[in-house]
């Protein structure tokens, strides 16, 4: 049973390195002193009327001491301490009752987004003989979940370098299930509350819903539903998921919240875990192209939240939209502009766009337009493909089939660039080069790469199939393996 580890507070250099560049990049402008009291000279009594003075009428009558307590004198109120540092200072030591400045969170967010690709640093993760890292998860701070093509369900500490297998889900009938290897864990995703984690069975038709934080499993959908293996999952609500199949179908499923509160997942007497069988509650089928009818094959799936809307990619090159409620109602199909290897698909919140990966496109989808408004970006990395996508704000990460990450600005519409180094007689500035970083070698089965591939390539790039981040902790992670198909590796590494 896996346990949150207890969260370590964020290293203050990446704060501190995007302070720095936000002072070198915006200098702070100039504020006026805070005005402690009123700037007029109190006038004696008799000599006139000011602004803020009261004259009865009648004799001028001497002034009589009153007796009683006095006024105690009105303090200066202490000047508010601006700094950015201090401010930073301040949510490092906890300050109680640090209201922080209006509106700077945000922008500092912001430029953080904007700044943080380039201060990101690599340290590799060894994963031993596993093969090809498909999909991954921030469970917390310091934990993270795989699934590989061995059909390996994993937790990574990336703190101390820790591997913890997790046991896959059965079907009801092994027997039905048919041994595939090549096939592989290709989704996992974890619902918004973080309380149930989907992915594949045993059997790769099957969805699997485990429990977090113990990832105790739950239930298995494995009643009729999908006849092919699934290759991505999205979770529409805490308790209501969808699955795409390779058989060309879209399936819903219901978790019973009866079932992760006890009352129907319960462990045997000899310890054995003991989990529900579900079938889908709707699955409805990709519509038949005219152009490549055969090739119907869910690839990747997107949910918005705002829009209740689900869309999905198939590798017959168009892009599908239903309306997501307790069934799934198609509301359209598109044809992709860029239409070869169609593998993954994200969504911005931010900008109401789909964004669709390609062989050396990345293609925006604004479907309340019904067409292309923003041009695609071009990765330009050898046709190698698009194998990972992921936005935040307004920044697209790519990774790509060549071993590195890029990085895209949709409002800018351009990629963002390498930075000179600062010196004493200028700022840091943009070079014109596009920002990549290139992950390192990983693992690569030596006795497979001698047996399969002719001397003279002394190594192969890794295709960067997945990658995730966390945000809070401004930490990038990111995992895959070799290109090739024929090769057995693996590549994982840990950016900040």
């Amino acid at each position: 049973m896996l346990q949150d580890d207890p969260e370590t507070p964020p290293p203050q250099s990446a704060l501190m390195q995007l302070a720095a560049a936000a002072a070198a990049a915006c200098p702070a402008p100039s504020m006026a002193p805070q005005q402690t009291g009123s700037s007029r000279k109190r006038k004696a009594p008799g000599d006139g009327q000011g602004a803020g003075s009261s004259v009865l009428p009648g004799p001028v009558m001497a002034a009589v001491p009153v007796e009683g307590p006095r006024l105690p004198k009105r303090q200066r109120r202490p000047v508010a301490r601006r700094s950015l540092v201090h401010y930073l200072n301040g949510r490092a030591l906890g300050a109680r009752g640090h209201a922080g400045l209006p509106g700077f969170e945000s922008e500092l967010r912001g430029y953080a987004v904007l700044r943080l690709p380039e201060l990101l640093r690599e340290r590799q993760l060894a994963l031993g003989p596993l093969n090809k890292v498909f999909a991954s998860q921030w469970l917390n701070a310091r934990q993270v979940v795989c699934g590989t093509k061995c059909n390996t369900l994993f937790v990574v500490d990336i703190h101390s370098g820790r591997i913890t297998r997790i046991p896959l889900m059965r079907d009801r009938v092994p027997g039905l299930a048919r041994p595939q290897p090549t096939c592989g864990i290709h989704a996992v995703e974890l619902n918004p509350s973080k309380t149930l984690l989907a992915t594949g069975g045993e059997n790769p038709n099957s969805l699997a819903v485990y429990q977090l934080p113990t990832m105790d499993p739950v239930c298995l959908g494995d009643c009729q539903g999908h006849r092919d293996w699934i290759f991505a999952i999205a979770w529409m609500s805490d308790t209501v998921a969808v699955s795409g199949s390779r058989d060309g179908t879209v399936a819903l499923w219901r978790v019973d919240p009866d079932m992760f509160n006890g009352s129907i997942a319960w462990h045997k007497d000899a310890g054995l875990p003991v989990y529900a069988h579900i079938h889908p509650k709707d699955i409805e089928a990709i519509p038949k192209a005219t152009t490549n009818p055969g090739n119907r094959k869910v690839r990747a799936l997107a949910f918005s939240n705002k829009n209740q809307e689900l869309g999905a990619v198939s590798l017959d090159g168009y892009f599908h939209l239903w309306k997501a409620r307790n069934s799934l109602s198609r509301l359209l199909s598109l044809r992709l502009p860029y239409c070869r290897e169609n593998v993954c698909l994200t969504y911005c919140d931010d900008l109401s766009l789909y964004a669709v990966g390609s062989q050396s496109h990345v293609s925006f989808l604004d479907v309340r337009q019904g067409q292309q408004n923003i041009p695609p970006l071009c990765s330009r990395e050898g046709g190698t493909g698009v194998r990972s996508l992921s936005v935040h704000q307004h920044i697209v990460t790519v990774g790509t089939g060549h071993g590195s990450l890029l990085f895209y600005d949709i409002r800018a519409q351009k990629f963002l660039e390498e930075r000179t180094s600062a010196t004493l007689d200028s700022f840091p500035g943009p070079t014109g080069r596009k920002l990549k970083l290139t992950c390192g070698s990983g693992w690569v089965d030596q006795d497979d790469l001698l047996a399969h591939y002719i001397a003279g390539f002394e190594e192969f790039p890794n295709a960067l199939y997945t990658h995730c981040y966390n945000w809070p902790e401004m930490k990038l992670f990111v995992g895959g393996g070799p290109l090739t198909a024929g090769l057995h590796g693996n590549y994982a590494g840990l950016w900040t």
